[in-house]
């Protein structure tokens, strides 16, 4: 978790959603997955001074020695691991599942690269990335190291604990719009429309089938940093 800004950026405005119009958040994440009810999982406490939470990273949140296990074989635990913007449990006639939510405000949060080293478990990275690939029907030659990685590497996530772990799990993206930066240089979408315009070229490039085995488990959620 990075340094939090004080009236901009996801982080900010995801926690106030959480914090202070859960109510608003809930009614639309649980309209969204046709669910019944939710609970949000607390963040760890930190250790890097007063004030400095943690996140939840990779599969951390499920506990399970055997899933542990299974993870470290699946994605390699050097350098940074998924971190999670939030985390909860959903509730519906077919169960209780994972939410694992990811948070943007701004153009570049959805740009990132791989930056992992042949010595750092790159290599591994890769291997998961054509396993991942090959099961959801995209083609061998997409690149998921490079442009559009964080969106890569949490759809991987999401298909270890579907599909090896066996656990029921959701990945929504919130795309907050009207974001504003200090100094003005951030560009930061003031509607859905802009935000769909980036995404499709994240989209073209990830090449990931309009329908494939995790296309139902894949949700994105648009909201106005000034509420509704």
């Amino acid at each position: 978790m990075g340094k939090i800004g004080h009236g901009y950026g996801s982080e900010w405005h995801l926690l106030r959603y959480i914090g202070r119009h859960r109510g608003m958040l809930d009614d639309k994440v649980l309209h969204l997955l046709r669910a019944d009810s939710i609970h949000w999982l607390d963040f760890p406490f930190g250790t890097r001074g007063k004030g400095q939470d943690d996140e939840w990273t990779g599969v951390d949140f499920v506990g399970q020695k055997s899933v542990q296990t299974a993870w470290h074989r699946f994605w390699p635990q050097t350098g940074n691991v998924q971190n999670w913007d939030a985390v909860a449990r959903v509730k519906s006639r077919a169960g209780s599942e994972w939410l694992l939510v990811e948070a943007k405000s701004h153009l570049g949060e959805i740009q990132t690269s791989c930056g992992a080293k042949a010595r750092g478990g790159r290599g591994q990275i890769v291997e998961t990335m054509d396993e991942v690939k090959k099961a959801l029907g995209v083609p061998s030659e997409a690149d998921w190291l490079n442009g559009y990685y964080q969106f890569c590497n949490r759809v991987a996530a999401l298909y270890f604990l579907l599909r090896k772990a066996r656990i029921p799990a959701r990945l929504l993206f919130i795309y907050f719009t009207g974001d504003s930066f200090p100094g003005g240089r951030t560009k930061c979408p003031k509607t859905e429309a802009q935000w769909l315009r980036a995404l499709d070229a994240q989209k073209k490039q990830v090449a990931l089938p309009a329908k494939h085995a995790l296309s139902d488990r894949i949700h994105q959620l648009f909201l106005p940093v000034g509420g509704v």
